[in-house]
């Protein structure tokens, strides 16, 4: 499998939701949706975990994907991921890293 990086620097194709929803695992599902409903206190359904992945604009996404600002952003300037961006690291990139530096890691990689 090739390696799908998001938008914003997550890398889709290790995500334990991507993982499960690709090989139909309903019980990995299940295990993802109580794990970040009590990490992100959140109430999530295996069915809201299922996703294809950010770069697939038409398939199945996490419930955040639809209101995600760096997505919309980044796919309304028709940009792979935010590491070609000619205004990186913007404010809204900056933000998420504080919570995630592994993206920001995969994407100054990619720079």
């Amino acid at each position: 499998m090739s390696r799908m990086i998001a938008v914003c620097g997550l890398v889709c194709s290790e995500c334990p939701a991507y993982l499960a929803t690709k090989a139909e695992d309903h019980e990995a599902l299940a295990r993802v949706a109580q794990m970040w409903s009590k990490e992100y206190n959140a109430e999530l359904t295996p069915e809201g975990c299922r996703c294809d992945g950010c770069q697939e604009l038409k398939g199945r996404h996490i419930g955040h994907w639809s209101e995600c600002p760096i997505q919309a952003c980044g796919h309304g300037k028709g940009l792979v991921t935010c590491a070609s961006c000619a205004d990186y690291a913007c404010e809204k990139i900056t933000g998420f890293f504080g919570m995630v530096p592994a993206a920001k890691e995969t994407l100054d990689a990619l720079r």
